[in-house]
């Protein structure tokens, strides 16, 4: 099994995850999902990274599942192979780093989804998004699981059900992409971002996309009782004394719980 499908490397508070089959336009094998799974994993488990980075090396960013897995199978060899295809949506989904997908190109089919289940994405001019799967015969409904949660109903039936695909700029007004910029600026500008989040306190960081992904699923008045008990755990740490005294002394805090 090829060893580098996908890279890892770290930077002080930052961790590179690269979707390493260019040649083939880092389109999903099962040893490529495997890897994957695996690197997100190790992200999360390293107490030194605040902030994960995944990008696409080559030309694009990723083009789905490779179709020369689609041999023919039984339903349940079917579903054996998407538990492994997907288990980094589970794996993303409970990652308690935040994560930014820096995407240029194509992100189509499960390039989108997992473009779209990052906390943050930074998108080249250039790129496109696109559910495309129903194009040859099937269907988009892993990446669907993730643009539910982002778009409306009717939004992702249209993108899913017609395979069209969006410009940067589109995806950008749907809230797709959190900012598009020239094709030459995209990793200068996914880093700053990157830094700008790695010098925040790594608890607050922590729990507010705790309790962001918490509010998507409980009424308001839970919600907002959810995000007090939260934000009163926040404000009993070292952190968030040091974050206000740094505030009032006009000094640069430091963050003493990792």
């Amino acid at each position: 099994m090829p060893d580098d499908l996908i890279k890892s490397r770290k930077d002080g508070r930052i961790g590179w995850i690269t979707l390493n089959r260019p040649e083939a336009m880092n389109t999903f094998t099962l040893p490529f999902a495997d890897q994957l799974d695996g690197a997100f994993r190790e992200m999360e488990n390293d107490p030194e990274i605040l902030v994960v980075i995944v990008e696409g090396a080559g030309k694009h960013f990723c083009t789905g599942i490779s179709l020369d897995q689609f041999p023919s199978r039984t339903q349940l060899e079917a579903r054996d192979f998407l538990r492994r295809i997907d288990a980094f949506y589970h794996t993303l989904a409970r990652m308690k780093k935040v994560t930014i997908a820096s995407v240029h190109g194509y992100a189509v089919a499960n390039g989108a989804g997992l473009a779209c289940s990052c906390d943050l994405t930074v998108a080249a001019e250039t790129a496109v998004f696109g559910t495309t799967a129903i194009n040859v015969g099937l269907i988009c409904l892993g990446p669907a699981a993730s643009l539910i949660r982002t778009l409306g109903r009717k939004k992702v039936l249209e993108m899913v059900l017609t395979g069209d695909m969006i410009s940067a700029s589109e995806a950008m007004r749907l809230g797709l992409v959190n900012k598009v910029v020239p094709e030459q600026e995209l990793a200068a500008a996914t880093l700053e971002l990157a830094q700008k989040l790695a010098s925040k306190s790594p608890l607050a960081l922590q729990i507010g996309k705790e309790g962001l992904n918490q509010l998507r699923d409980l009424s308001y008045h839970q919600g907002l009782d959810a995000m007090d008990d939260l934000f009163a755990t926040l404000a009993s740490t070292e952190d968030a004394i040091e974050g206000v005294s740094a505030f009032r002394a006009k000094r640069k805090p430091v963050w003493k719980e990792r």
